[in-house]
């Protein structure tokens, strides 16, 4: 029987990557993307030249201003322009692989199992050679195509490919033959496998224990308190055993959201280390937005929402309320306002706000009369479906920052990318003819 054969491709520092394709000034410099230097938010990406300083992903963007250089860049983001070359990179892939599962926005597990005779060419030393060959291929493909540099992992299952592709970064390809797994892992510190973080790390470095090898031998008892129920499966993964099935397909994100599905809710939510209320205020009508454009591309309207806020001591609590039937960002964005402020009631920062629609049914909002929102929200979907979806925004959602530039203080006045955008709304709010 033909030992499976998987492969995880990773995108290297994906974000920094493209954002480097977007502004060539920033190849060479240590970037950060997340947030401005010194503002609230956390860490999404950083290039090497700046982890070498200690800046990681998921670190708050206010730690990673004292540890990185002076001459480190600060870029908030371009998600469509992410999405974008996600989805190219993945055509990319498509051309090679029978079978492509999408993990994240930078990362796809490919199954060439079998394919060894179809990729076969002279000079392959072995079935092993055609495969590794033909990853390169890829990799080499996606950068010389899209000038995004990339890493992959082969091995018999997917936690095994995931670790080889990590073991190659930067830019490079491993292959872990069957029969190798336990050997390549033994040595590697516990952090390497899938599925031990921080948490445990700490917890198995207290025990003693801080190479695979080492997991692997620990007694049950040990392990039992750090991992619980778990721990047969960690074992087995640390000698390099485990499923070769892909996993489920993960949106990158783009919410799965199929035209007329009222099954269910939409939610979307945001985390920081800490919020004041500028901040907060700007993410709600930014998640408010979120919401909503979700609800119209499915076609369908919410009787009611939900606001979810947590402290920064994670006191969470949630506050509904029913309402007319609706997909219109403004109508959600004054009702999700009213029960934040009959939230708040310590004066603690925020972690965590999240806004979610519930009893969605199929249908278009019922409007006033003389009520140009529909056609508004309309124009505004049409915008970022040809634009982007940051090319339009409420004011609000741009926050003081947008106000103190000179923009427009009216919690209606929406900022569009271009002059052409713009023209596109100002013909929206024309009366009909």
């Amino acid at each position: 029987m033909l030992a499976p054969r998987i492969s995880c491709l990773d995108l290297d520092t994906f974000f920094v990557s493209v954002e480097r394709l977007l502004d060539p000034s920033l190849r060479g410099r240590p970037v950060v993307v997340g947030g401005p230097r010194g503002g609230r938010g956390v860490v999404t990406s950083a290039s090497y030249e700046v982890r070498a300083f200690g800046v990681r992903s998921g670190m708050s963007i206010r730690e990673a201003s004292e540890r990185a250089p002076r001459d480190a860049v600060f870029v908030p983001g371009h998600g469509e322009a992410y999405v974008d070359y996600s989805r190219r990179a993945r055509e990319i892939v498509e051309r090679f692989s029978p079978v492509v599962i999408a993990a994240s926005i930078d990362e796809h597990y490919l199954d060439f199992s079998g394919c060894e005779r179809m990729y076969r060419r002279r000079g392959d030393a072995d079935d092993d050679a055609t495969i590794l060959r033909v990853v390169r291929e890829i990799t080499q493909t996606i950068d010389g195509e899209l000038g995004l540099p990339a890493s992959a992992g082969i091995a018999t299952t997917r936690t095994m490919a995931k670790v080889a592709s990590g073991l190659a970064k930067p830019q490079g390809v491993l292959l872990v033959a069957a029969g190798a797994e336990a050997a390549t892992l033994a040595p590697l510190p516990v952090r390497k496998l899938p599925g031990i973080g921080p948490v445990s790390e700490g917890r198995l470095r207290a025990v003693g224990i801080e190479t695979l090898a080492q997991l692997v031998d620990a007694p049950e008892a040990l392990l039992r308190p750090i991992f619980g129920a778990y721990t047969a499966g960690i074992r087995c993964a640390a000698r390099g055993e485990g499923a070769d099935d892909l996993g489920r397909e993960r949106p990158a994100f783009r919410e799965h959201d199929p035209h007329g599905m009222s099954i269910g809710t939409i939610s979307n939510e945001r985390t920081f280390t800490e919020a004041g209320p500028d901040t907060a205020r700007a993410v709600l009508s930014g998640l408010c937005e979120r919401v909503a454009s979700r609800a119209r591309r499915r076609g369908v309207v919410a009787g009611q929402v939900t606001l979810k806020l947590r402290y920064t001591d994670f006191d969470t609590l949630t506050r509904g309320r029913t309402i007319a039937p609706t997909s219109a960002d403004f109508d959600l964005h004054r009702v999700v306002l009213e029960l934040y402020r009959e939230a708040r009631t310590r004066p603690l920062p925020i972690r965590l706000l999240g806004v979610a629609l519930a009893r969605l049914r199929p249908g278009a909002a019922q409007l006033a009369l003389f009520d140009d929102d529909e056609r508004r929200d309309a124009a505004v979907d049409r915008v970022r479906e040809k634009f982007g979806y940051d090319a339009v925004h409420l004011a609000t959602t741009l926050g003081p920052r947008y106000r103190r530039a000179g923009g427009d203080r009216g919690s209606e006045v929406r900022a569009a990318g271009t002059a052409q955008d713009r023209g596109l709304l100002q013909r929206a709010r024309r009366p009909a003819q």
